[in-house]
């Protein structure tokens, strides 16, 4: 049997690498596994590899995929054409859809599938190959790649919400008042803001982007109000924090929700007063910034449950935008489909390529749980992967989740198939998300999980 490339196994249960090994060690030219991930980029330089499947979690007791999350930086830094599969438990069907917006290819569920495993890791060294020779002809290309990869400036759609929504935007951009973006991960809220920024007075001069997710507690005070030389054992020099940086334009600060409380008290007496004191200094800077929020929390909710404060909700939330998911979008799917066909089509030299009735019904008919981003890959990797210039639906290989039938009404059923479809409603409502659902139940992610696996969900 032919093998095909080179794979790296990151997995710290020795079982599970145990069990890959057996079912994928004959497959590749190059094989290799990893117990822990501090050995990935010294592995990566040691070898040309082609896909990482990498675990979203290597220290015990935590389930956030924070780790999975910065490999996966850390291995696109050093090679972005190298394609990154993520492994995760049910449970982590979010974090994957956040780690396939950074840059994932993929994910695959545990327990897996062996052989939709093996289809996604040959898909894998397709993409792989793809980008390897796209970088050959980077050169030759009329277009410049920078052109490609920047986000498209207008925000598409025609569907009812997002008329309504671009009136609001139109009308707030000359003002400046505090816009606070709600919606899905995927959904379009950074291009949102970047549009209020490019139609407002401040055009000229820069909009800042803080994810305030990913500032650790201990940098927080550095990143947003700067800090003088000396101020800590590592400020080797003074800082300009991202406060100052936006000063005269607009400070766009997403993922707002996941703030602490008191990294909220912080941003609270800033935006009151109206000013900055970085760390080690006792001067006074005072800020002008027109500024802009997101999150995909229920921020209202968090407030009752005394996670957010309501004053910095009233303070950043003078107008609120909320997004529809792209499920909800309508026709604006084809469009972006469209767009999204024609770029990639041009990025990878396939000539005009279109789309069949088939696949526009799979595209509307899909409930893109990562939305936007999650559309633009599946576009993406169709071009890639079609052997013509019409793109079928199977080329767009889309996930199906499996959830039994609804329990019908007029059928006698026992505790168990009750219970069951009560748990399988909740898990879709809240997209998969366990922790979500089991606040819903009223039950722990721990319970939430075991009936799922008692269950088969």
């Amino acid at each position: 049997m032919a093998k095909n490339g080179n794979l790296l196994v990151v997995e710290d249960n020795p079982e599970i690498l145990e069990a890959l090994s057996f079912f994928l060690e004959d497959e590749f030219e190059i094989f290799t596994t990893l117990k822990t991930p501090n050995k990935i980029l010294s592995t990566l330089q040691s070898g040309k590899y082609d896909v990482v499947l990498l675990d979203m979690n290597f220290t015990a007791g935590i389930n956030t995929g924070n780790e999975g999350i910065f490999w996966l930086n850390e291995i696109l830094k050093f090679d972005p054409t190298i394609c990154v599969i993520m492994m995760t438990a049910y449970g982590g069907i979010d974090l994957a859809v956040k780690a396939m917006k950074l840059g994932a290819n993929d994910f695959v569920l545990k327990p897996w599938d062996n052989d939709k495993l093996l289809d996604t890791l040959k898909t894998g060294l397709k993409l792989r190959a793809s980008r390897l020779e796209l970088k050959k002809k980077e050169k030759k290309t009329e277009h410049p790649e920078s052109d490609f990869d920047q986000q498209f400036s207008d925000f598409i759609g025609e569907c009812p919400s997002i008329k309504r929504i671009m009136d609001i935007v139109d009308k707030v951009s000359k003002t400046d008042a505090n816009i606070l973006i709600t919606g899905e991960n995927g959904t379009g809220k950074g291009v949102i803001a970047k549009e209020i920024h490019q139609r407002s007075e401040r055009l000229k001069d820069v909009m800042v982007t803080v994810d305030m997710s990913s500032i650790p507690v201990s940098l927080f005070e550095s990143e947003l109000f700067g800090h003088m030389k000396g101020a800590f054992t590592d400020a080797k020099q003074n800082r300009i924090g991202r406060f100052e940086s936006a000063t005269g334009g607009t400070l766009f600060l997403d993922e707002i929700g996941n703030l602490s409380l008191n990294m909220q008290t912080k941003i609270l007496n800033t935006l009151q007063e109206r000013h900055i004191i970085p760390l080690g200094s006792n001067k006074i800077i005072p800020i002008n910034v027109r500024l802009i929020c997101a999150t995909n929390k229920n921020l209202e909710k968090m407030v009752m449950e005394g996670l957010f404060r309501q004053d910095l909700l009233f303070r950043i939330n003078t107008i609120q935008i909320d997004l529809p998911p792209l499920r909800d979008r309508g026709t604006d799917i084809d469009l972006m489909a469209g767009y999204f066909l024609d770029k990639y089509s041009v990025k990878y030299d396939r000539g005009q390529m279109s789309l069949t009735k088939e696949a526009i019904t799979a595209l509307k008919s899909y409930p893109w749980p990562g939305n936007i981003r999650e559309l633009e890959h599946s576009i993406e990797k169709a071009v890639i992967l079609s052997e013509g210039s019409i793109v079928k639906a199977k080329d767009l290989f889309l996930k199906k989740i499996p959830f039994p039938q609804t329990v019908g009404i007029d059928k006698p059923v026992t505790f168990d198939e009750y219970e069951k479809d009560i748990i399988r409603r909740s898990l879709l409502r809240n997209m998969g998300n366990l922790t979500f659902a089991a606040k819903e139940l009223g039950l722990t992610r721990q319970t939430i999980y075991n009936k799922m696996k008692k269950y088969g969900l």
